[in-house]
């Protein structure tokens, strides 16, 4: 089991909104498929029924059940969601958890690897976006092209869900036309998704997949797999009952950074497509 100290589960809770028996802004479908993405964990597996079914109860079992390594990796994860999520988390309570998450992963504070923060991140340039060089099938780029106008469209009418969807569905098409193109090093990364020891088709791959494969293979950056966390659920809020239950409420901020996500992208494929 994690040693993670009462106070630290406290801190968790609080920020996970965990009292409530929820994790977050998870819904069951989502919080399966993250710890199975993230670690290949079957989270409603009966491992961690041990106080209950409802979501918070099985975080509480898994970090009383696994390791130090294997909790860190989780709750790390979980924190970069908080993160850019549209509910920001206490400064405070966000940095006493990213202490921690740092000790359960054994990195030391002098080892930590300085990271983008989201401000510099947004600060960064794009003067042009280019898509003719991109190794990508050329039916695909004015298809891309007129999706990008409607992206700036709909951050100047501050239409902010538009611009998530625009981006999200966008970033995964490009991803996926890699994944095609290269198809032989992207199945056999270590993060391609398997069932049953075999990795599964192209269409059944999620954008989460197509991320972690891409950063894998050193075809998109760390800021991108880092503040992609926005885009890769982008699918879930299409349908208004599912945001309706999310109480997700994406702000000109949120849209900005998943615009900034999708030309990060393009400028890091241009240079290593």
């Amino acid at each position: 089991m994690a040693d993670l100290s009462y106070l630290e589960k406290e801190k968790f809770e609080q920020l996970l909104d965990m009292p409530s028996g929820y994790v977050s802004d998870l819904k069951n479908r989502q919080f399966a498929d993250f710890f199975f993405s993230t670690i290949k964990a079957q989270i409603y597996s009966e491992k961690y029924s041990t106080y209950g079914n409802s979501k918070a109860n099985r975080l509480r079992a898994f970090w009383d059940t696994e390791p130090n390594s294997i909790v860190g990796k989780i709750l790390k994860e979980l924190l970069q969601r908080e993160k850019i999520s549209a509910n920001k988390p206490n400064q405070d309570l966000y940095d006493y958890c990213e202490k921690t998450v740092n000790r359960l992963l054994g990195i030391k504070k002098e080892e930590k690897i300085e990271e983008s923060t989201e401000d510099s991140f947004l600060q960064k340039e794009f003067k042009s976006i280019n898509l003719n060089s991109l190794n990508i099938d050329v039916e695909m780029i004015p298809v891309l092209e007129q999706r990008l106008k409607e992206i700036e469209i709909c951050l100047k009418h501050k239409a902010s869900l538009s611009v998530i969807f625009l981006t999200g569905s966008s970033l995964e098409g490009l991803l996926l036309n890699f994944a095609i193109k290269k198809s032989r090093e992207f199945n056999q990364a270590k993060a391609s998704p398997k069932k049953e020891g075999k990795v599964l088709a192209f269409n059944d791959w999620s954008l989460n997949n197509l991320i972690d494969v891409s950063k894998e293979l050193n075809l998109i950056g760390e800021d991108v797999k880092k503040f992609s966390h926005a885009l890769r659920d982008f699918r879930n809020y299409i349908h208004p009952y599912a945001q309706m239950a999310s109480k997700f409420n994406p702000d000109e901020h949120t849209a900005a950074i998943c615009w900034q996500v999708l030309k990060a992208a393009i400028a890091d494929l241009n240079k290593t497509g």
